[in-house]
């Protein structure tokens, strides 16, 4: 561990942690001997990061953080576990992100630039992308995979096992128990789709092209009856006008093969 004067001095820092010198460490931050945390991280007051994790650059965790703790799972029998952190994240007030379990590949996976605001609840061996936001009270279940540019409202769960796709957006206050595919738009206990994530594709630079293509697949998916697989047949045989395009379906279409619980209806 390298020494800082950025460390206040009621922290208690395990001399087994590797903190990067350019860490800003807060009031009575407990870190544990399997942390390893990289440059231009800071650390707000009385969090408490423990357990085998590993934090990557520029993230800030804001006060009373409960990184890497134990898994809240029966099966877990103490075996060692992880939780991987990447960069440029936000982290607010009283999230709680825990290590992984031997039945889930042992990790815990959070991306790169994502935003995640106070209450928020990441279980053991979730996977969360990158450019996600979750909102406050957030909670998900463990093995979790929470796809990139997705953003999930206020007091939303998730049942364990459910993957939301890329690009989609998920109302407040929804309960999650299926798959939602990507660029979908939902919401509701449960929830249910009401089309596309039509202003955040338009945020992200989807062309107008792109964007009444992948209306034409929710409706192939959603409006016309169709099972997942004679949907699928049918997004997959038609000649799409440029790549993108084709990229994009695909990306559905592939949702669509691999889930395992099914996908949230009307």
């Amino acid at each position: 561990m390298q020494q800082s004067i950025k460390i206040h001095p009621t922290a208690i820092i395990d001399v087994g942690a590797e903190v990067d010198g350019s860490v800003v460490v807060g009031p009575y931050v407990v870190i544990g001997s399997g942390v390893s945390i990289d440059s231009g991280n800071v650390i707000g007051p009385y969090c408490h990061i423990d357990g085998n994790t590993t934090i990557g650059k520029d993230n800030i965790f804001y006060r009373y953080c409960s990184i890497g703790s134990l898994p809240q799972d029966k099966k877990y029998n103490g075996e060692k576990t992880y939780l991987q952190i990447g960069s440029r994240n936000t982290i607010r007030e009283f999230t709680t992100f825990n290590v992984g379990t031997s039945q889930g590949g042992y990790t815990t996976l959070i991306g790169d630039d994502n935003w995640i605001m106070a209450y928020v609840h990441i279980a053991h061996d979730c996977r969360i992308g990158n450019h996600i936001t979750l909102a406050n009270s957030v909670q998900l279940g463990g093995h979790v995979i929470v796809e990139d540019w997705s953003v999930i409202g206020g007091l939303s769960g998730v049942h364990q096992f459910s993957r939301i796709g890329k690009y989609t957006m998920i109302g407040a206050k929804s309960a999650l128990k299926q798959d939602v595919p990507p660029f979908v738009l939902c919401g509701g206990n449960p929830a249910r789709p009401f089309g596309i994530n039509l202003e955040g594709l338009k945020r992200r630079g989807f062309s107008e092209d792109v964007i009444l293509e992948i209306k034409r697949a929710y409706r192939i998916i959603y409006r016309q009856g169709f099972s997942l697989q004679e949907a699928c047949h049918c997004l997959s045989s038609y000649n799409y006008k440029n790549q993108d395009t084709s990229d994009y379906i695909k990306l559905i279409v592939d949702f669509l093969q691999n889930s395992e619980r099914g996908i949230i209806r009307s």
